[in-house]
């Protein structure tokens, strides 16, 4: 067992850093190609601290645990907007634009309730893991359209500016190199450190009799969390408000299509009952909340700050003592 528990806690020490690496080579090589700051944090960080949890169900598919994959996902989709979220608006206020609430928040429930849709006779076959994955497509391919067409006009100033002077283009070249270096190492580091995660977790969920779904939703979530947290933090302190919530909204979008996507694709998986009653019940209320607050504070012209965290800490703290009761059972 303590080599099970040895393996966890030094595999997710090492999932932080490698997708730290990973997500600021991302951050560096958007940056270097002027790209805007809602699109790095829906696209580059979403996929970035999506990119643990997507590894770790892969994994978890592959060696025959795919509800261990369902529970990393749905779990980390919960732990996204009720602990990092609302971590980061307690800790920095975040400002609501008018894109978010009319387009980006209806597409996160959009597919957060086709999602439930799919599970509702508890299976998810490899169709609707096609399905799941064609959505993610269209979706990257929408927000990749959409921000750039609003930002057109900010890129044409940086792209004026560089040609202007010939030590940004040297200094772009240099950006760009950093950025593809540090994604490469970051990713490779991730794949191995995710798998020593998926084997010590399901050699937990065996000694101590609890199922691979709670496991997933539990430590390995909070785990593959960390990286979201931690990005959100940064870009919220540095007045990156765009990023910050790009960052949870892509994450979750990642985690809901792609991560679930691939596990269906790879392996059918057979939900337990409680993952619609419970655990996919709580993500969509968690959804409805957040589009709840985001557009109350638009409309009142109110950041998203230290009430709406309250209240999304809250909804964490409650979630949590009903995985505990189960633990019980």
């Amino acid at each position: 067992m303590w080599l099970a528990v040895i393996t966890v806690l030094i595999g997710l020490a090492i999932l932080v850093w490698s997708a730290d690496m990973f997500i600021d080579g991302a951050t560096t090589l958007a940056n270097s190609l002027g790209v805007p700051s809602f699109l790095i944090g829906v696209v580059i960080l979403g996929l970035g601290t999506s990119a643990p949890e997507m590894v770790v169900s892969v994994l978890a598919a592959l060696e025959g645990s795919p509800e261990l994959a369902l529970g990393n996902a749905y779990g980390s989709n919960i732990m996204n907007i009720a602990l990092v979220l609302g971590t980061t608006a307690l800790i920095s206020p975040i400002i609501i634009h008018k894109s978010i609430v009319k387009r980006d928040l209806p597409l996160l429930l959009v597919i957060t309730i086709l999602a439930a849709w799919q599970l509702r006779d508890g299976q998810l076959s490899q169709s609707d893991g096609i399905i799941l994955l064609l959505g993610l497509a269209a979706v990257l391919i929408f927000q990749i359209v959409m921000n750039l067409r609003s930002s057109r006009q900010e890129d044409k100033k940086i792209a004026s500016k560089n040609n202007e002077h010939s030590e940004n283009k040297d200094r772009q070249s240099a950006g760009i190199f950093r950025g593809l270096a540090s994604l490469i190492i970051g990713m490779s580091i991730l794949i191995l450190s995710s798998r020593a995660i998926v084997w010590g977790a399901v050699e937990l969920a065996t000694f101590w009799g609890l199922s691979e779904l709670i496991i997933g939703l539990t430590i390995v979530a909070v785990g593959t969390s960390l990286p979201e947290l931690v990005a959100s933090l940064s870009a919220a302190r540095k007045g990156e408000h765009d990023m910050a919530l790009g960052n949870i909204i892509g994450s979750n979008i990642f985690n809901t299509l792609g991560v679930v996507g691939l596990a269906a694709f790879i392996a059918s998986i057979s939900a337990d009952p409680i993952i619609l009653s419970r655990d996919v019940s709580a993500m969509a209320l968690l959804t409805l909340l957040l589009v709840g607050l985001c557009v109350s504070a638009y409309i009142s012209k109110r950041s998203f700050g230290r009430i709406s965290g309250t209240i999304l800490l809250l909804f964490f703290i409650g979630y949590s003592i009903l995985l505990t009761q189960t633990f019980n059972r």
